[in-house]
């Protein structure tokens, strides 16, 4: 096979949000078609109509272009393989599915849910382990197995419920060369007799699965690893259906896990710790539950997309930071690691701060201004100096506003445990003296200049900068902590950051 016809898919289901595990299957997906010169296709897999939750399709779609992944087959830019929403594609299953029948490798089912659960509860009593329909069971339920032919003609003609399921060989080792994991071998004692096809008529994901990747020309079938028990199953549709020597190639991906590394991560694990796991926010329909996004959250595409490509896999050397087109040219199947990978959101945080620091100054102060105009603040100072102050300090754009509160307002408040402990009558002594030296000056100095001014007054007064310094901050913003303090006087202008000194003298008690 060329490189050029390497056609992968991502394959979600209509049932809600994206969990973030998701997002991070259709970017291995896309960095492999991509770096194959491949094709990367979403199929839309709604076999389950009493799951499917109108708006979810649309928020799939959203998302994978918010973090940069573009489709090249869809529903939306459909190819010669479609429909590509598997309920469209009802008559191909069927067609399969009565294939599976002629041939002998699947039956009809007419047992009913009682009949299933009287069979269940016989194996338990038995001590067997894990009841299944299987070889050895099915000989005891109603099939088109056990039951004579005329009454199973019969029962179709009449209309009678029934499944198709897959009829799974008794003594069979089933074998699989996964691209991450290497040889798979299942014995078919271990696999049940799984349903093809539902009493509605539509397929179950395993029928449709294999017969959408075959027709659609699916080369690699990357997906996580929850699916990895399911493929020796898939393995059988290909055998039986005669598509062995076109089955594409496996590559099950190692399980997101809580921060702590103790299990799957989930909605709830993420919820009870703060962070997100869905890439947008998501309204549910039904309940109108708002769940947090990492969008709305303040995470921008390119650092959850460098985020996600590291959960999992590596390059093989020590870099962190990749663009796009960087993760494409070294993206390779063969790094991707077997054992499950911490979901570190401390990490993601770490990739935001990178990636905005790197944002040019006119983007920040967008971000500024429209937070400033969501709360009613009007001001004439310059926002680009404040952001190229603020900017090394920030992890999301909303911590601009955050931390910059103090420019817009004197301080009301002021940090009482700093004011316990630094403002002394020296402190309020080199105060005084510099706010009379600033406002003595013909113009607000620069930051440098401002610093040297007040390193004069020190001199003067014999006092050494560390002993006033938390003093002079609290004085002039409130909080014990910040940014650069004379750069901040150049910002507020000299008139105003001499108010402020002497308002703090004035109504300030001396600890």
């Amino acid at each position: 096979m060329s490189s050029s016809n390497v056609r992968v898919r991502f394959a979600p289901s209509p049932t809600g949000a994206l969990h973030i595990g998701g997002v991070r299957t259709a970017l291995y997906n896309y960095l492999y078609a991509r770096k194959m010169g491949g094709k990367m296709l979403l199929r839309i897999e709604d076999t389950d109509q009493t799951r499917f939750v109108p708006g979810a399709e649309e928020y799939i779609k959203k998302s994978l272009n918010w973090i940069g992944i573009t489709i090249d087959e869809g529903p939306d830019n459909p190819g010669d393989c479609g429909p590509y929403r598997q309920s469209e594609r009802k008559p191909m299953y069927r067609e399969y599915a009565q294939r599976l029948i002629d041939e002998g490798n699947a039956y009809y089912a007419f047992d009913t849910e009682d009949e299933l659960n009287a069979m269940r509860d016989r194996l338990k009593a038995a001590k067997v382990a894990s009841p299944q329909y299987n070889a050895i069971t099915r000989a005891t339920m109603k099939n088109s197995l056990t039951l004579p032919e005329d009454e199973v003609k019969a029962r179709l003609a009449a209309g009678d419920p029934y499944v198709i399921r897959l009829k799974v060989p008794r003594k069979e080792e089933v074998r699989l060369n996964d691209l991450v994991r290497g040889w798979v071998m299942v014995h078919s004692s271990a696999i049940d007799d799984k349903v093809l096809m539902k009493s509605d008529g539509m397929p179950t994901y395993h029928l449709a699965n294999v017969v959408d990747d075959h027709l659609m020309r699916i080369t690699h079938v990357i997906r996580g690893e929850e699916w990895l028990p399911s493929a020796p199953l898939h393995v059988l549709l290909y055998k039986f259906l005669g598509w062995e020597s076109t089955m594409p190639q496996f590559a099950h991906l190692p399980l997101l896990l809580k921060p702590d590394g103790e299990g799957k991560l989930s909605k709830r694990d993420a919820d009870l710790q703060g962070f997100p796991v869905f890439p947008l926010e998501w309204k549910d329909p039904a309940s109108g539950d708002i769940s947090k996004g990492f969008r709305e959250e303040g995470y921008l595409s390119e650092a959850l997309l460098n985020f996600l490509a590291f959960l999992g896999w590596n390059p093989g050397n020590n870099e962190e930071i990749f663009s796009m087109d960087q993760l494409i040219e070294a993206f390779s199947i063969e790094r991707i690691g077997k054992s499950g990978t911490k979901f570190d959101i401390a990490k993601a945080k770490w990739y935001n701060q990178h990636y905005l620091r790197l944002k040019p100054t006119s983007d920040l102060v967008a971000y500024l201004e429209a937070d400033l105009k969501k709360n009613g603040v009007t001001t004439k100072i310059d926002l680009a100096r404040i952001v190229d102050l603020l900017k090394e300090r920030i992890v999301f754009p909303a911590d601009l506003y955050t931390e910059c509160q103090f420019f817009f307002g004197r301080p009301t408040v002021y940090d009482q445990k700093v004011i316990e402990t630094k403002w002394t009558s020296e402190a309020v002594t080199v105060i005084e003296a510099f706010a009379a030296a600033l406002a003595a000056l013909p113009a607000t100095p620069d930051g440098p200049a401002a610093k040297a001014l007040f390193q004069q007054v020190l001199d003067d007064k014999q006092v050494k900068m560390g002993k006033v310094m938390q003093a002079l901050r609290v004085a002039l913003t409130g909080n014990g902590a910040g940014p650069d303090l004379m750069e901040i006087i150049s910002i507020l202008g000299k008139d105003e950051a001499v108010g402020r000194l002497q308002q703090a003298v004035s109504v300030l008690q001396v600890s």
